[in-house]
């Protein structure tokens, strides 16, 4: 019966999301408080359940989140990204052009939310495309491929670091595996699936070209590499540093310094000076760049949020124990079992960042259970959620309206690379799982 419940409560949410256009957050409060008390939570205790999983959801993930959603946005506004993106031209000529749409997209994807990064790169995709008179969706298709997989993969995104957060893994060390992931999947989903696509009839609207603003001074690349990997390199060093050092007090301070949120506030303050004092801004304009910032991923928050009022709920009632428990019978290994769970309910849902938590709830005590790394569990999940982007994902949209094409072609272009994306990664999950048992 609690298994029952727990199937209806999902079915319910994706009804809600999909169907009735009920937005997340609200149907995640929904869902967990109908579902703590069909459970036998109870009735004076449901609230405090839903109130302690978005409590304790968003404690650890707010200064990550939001940070990062600033860096982001400075990147983007100071004309760092166009910067690498340029760079990237330049070493790699017209010849390999879709290669440097790769690695622009890989660099620029880490520290960028996804939204913002396809909304910057796409205009950037169709200059290309105009200067060079190249195919569209050849071009744009395998830097999209980039920005998915790194939303998808890799801290400080919101669905891997609440994934991080949930099944308790390395920050660091899943950043590390996930680009190891990375980079066979966004080769064979990106370039080379790209090669197929030359058919598909795509006129870009001249709208989406950008226009460069000359009121501030653009940062050189070196400085706009070094900002944008910043987290990046923080992170690797507070996984890789303490091999190395012996000494107790080195360790303490590596330790607070490569902690998520510090090292996303060291990097901001660094931006801070490198992509806005140091181009010309004032400190009212950046931290209005901040505001700004922080309004774009309002609605993320909360739905992270509501993702672990649903999970508490599931653990207060004993649910979560219940489904480990009969999966535990399941013949399919658990990095299998966390993928296909959270692909399912993408494609029912169309939200990546909803699959990946709503599926961490269910899968976490399995996973404890059988002793599944946790980092690669990050990772299965984070290729699950990405499974089959369609009609009920923005992204679906987003794609086809800015490339200008119709719904089929969106279908066998935008919807199979997000699959190939989800059936690779969690291929090469699994091998890199053999390779370092």
């Amino acid at each position: 019966m609690t298994i029952l419940i727990v199937v209806i409560a999902i079915i319910a949410l994706i009804i809600l999301i999909s169907t009735f256009k009920v937005n997340a957050f609200l149907s995640f409060l929904i869902v967990s408080i109908l579902a703590g008390l069909a459970l036998g939570v109870p009735a004076d205790q449901v609230t405090k359940s839903v109130e302690k999983g978005l409590g304790d959801t968003l404690g650890s993930l707010v200064i990550i989140l939001c940070t990062g959603a600033m860096l982001g946005k400075l990147i983007a506004e100071s004309g760092a990204a166009r910067q690498l993106a340029n760079a990237m031209m330049n070493v790699f000529g017209v010849k390999y052009i879709q290669w440097a749409m790769v690695v622009t997209g890989f660099i620029i994807g880490i520290p960028l939310f996804y939204g913002i990064g396809f909304v910057l790169m796409v205009p950037l995709i169709f200059s290309i495309t105009y200067q060079y008179k190249l195919h569209p969706i050849f071009i744009g298709l395998p830097m999209l491929a980039a920005l998915s997989v790194t939303h998808g993969f890799l801290p400080p995104h919101p669905s891997p670091s609440a994934l991080v957060v949930q099944f308790n893994a390395n920050m660091g060390l899943t950043l590390i595996y996930g680009i190891i992931v990375a980079i066979p999947t966004i080769i064979l989903a990106g370039p080379i699936f790209a090669k197929s696509l030359k058919g598909i009839q795509s006129h870009p609207l001249e709208t989406f070209i950008p226009v460069q603003s000359t009121e501030f001074k653009t940062p050189s690349v070196a400085v706009s590499f070094a900002t944008a990997l910043l987290p990046v390199v923080l992170l690797m060093l507070e996984t890789a540093l303490p091999y190395l050092i012996t000494g107790s007090s080195f360790k303490n301070i590596i330790t607070l310094i490569g902690q998520p949120s510090i090292v996303m506030i060291i990097a901001l303050i660094v931006a801070t000076i490198s992509l806005g004092l140091n181009t010309g801004r004032n400190m009212t304009k950046i931290m209005s760049i901040y505001v700004d910032a922080v309004k774009d991923i309002g609605m993320i928050l909360l739905i992270i949020a509501g993702s672990g009022a649903l999970k508490q709920v599931l653990t207060d009632s004993g649910a979560s124990n219940a489904i480990a428990a009969s999966l535990q019978h399941v013949s399919l290994p658990p990095l299998v079992l966390g993928w296909l769970i959270a692909a399912i309910i993408r494609a029912c849902v169309g939200s990546a960042t909803v699959a990946g938590l709503t599926t961490a709830g269910i899968i976490a005590p399995l996973m404890q259970q059988t002793h599944t790394d946790p980092n690669l569990m990050v990772l299965a999940v984070g290729a699950g959620s990405l499974m089959f982007s369609h009609v009920n994902d923005s992204g679906f949209w987003l794609f086809k309206e800015y490339f200008n094409i119709s719904v089929k072609d969106t279908v066998k272009s935008w919807s199979v690379m997000e699959s190939l994306v989800s059936v690779i990664g969690i291929l090469c999950v699994l091998l890199l799982n053999f390779v370092i048992k």
